[in-house]
């Protein structure tokens, strides 16, 4: 099973991408659950979204306590909360920095890393710092594990508020090939 736990802040999308996220895995074969998690629901308090996937039916419905990848959407999010806690050893953490890979404190226990500007991406195609379909395109390139075209097609099933599908398909394709990905294993 792999699991996957997104930080973000209310009014990034963390809860949408994990669902459009469950959708593109479903759409691939595998069995998938997405959990959202609500605190504060105001915009800008820290939220977090779960999703686990697997080959095989799953039966666990909880949150994700020790995930395979983070994925921040936030910039500033990891100074605040630490996003890496119980991370299994030779985890994956998938960034929305403006940094440079050189300037980026990486965890010993992390084996790979994808850093995407994706708040300047998104102010360019949404005029928004919306994050979530840049953020998938940044998770699908680090880590492989689903295809462009089964998020493309997960995010049909969606009704987005704040922008059109043509624009969110555009930010997952950008996210993707914008995302720097170092290998440290």
């Amino acid at each position: 099973m792999y699991e996957v736990r997104f930080h973000g802040r209310g009014g990034q999308g963390a809860v949408l991408a994990s669902k459009i996220l469950a959708k593109a895995l479903a759409d691939e074969g595998k069995y998938v659950k997405a959990i959202p998690s609500f605190a504060f629901e105001r915009r800008g308090a820290p939220v977090a979204a779960y999703l686990r996937f697997d080959e095989q039916f799953i039966r666990q419905n909880t949150n994700v306590y020790m995930p395979d990848c983070i994925v921040c959407m936030d910039p500033s999010l990891h100074r605040s909360v630490n996003i890496f806690k119980n991370l299994k050893g030779g985890g994956v953490w998938v960034q929305a920095t403006r940094s440079a890979s050189e300037e980026m404190e990486i965890p010993d226990l992390v084996s790979r890393v994808g850093l995407c500007n994706a708040v300047s991406l998104a102010l360019e195609i949404f005029q928004q710092p919306i994050t979530n379909t840049i953020m998938l395109g940044a998770f699908a390139r680090t880590t492989g594990l689903v295809q462009l075209d089964s998020l493309c097609k997960g995010m049909e099933s969606v009704e987005f508020r704040d922008a059109a599908l043509d624009r969110n398909m555009l930010a997952v394709r950008q996210g993707y090939e914008r995302t720097i990905v170092i290998d440290r294993s």
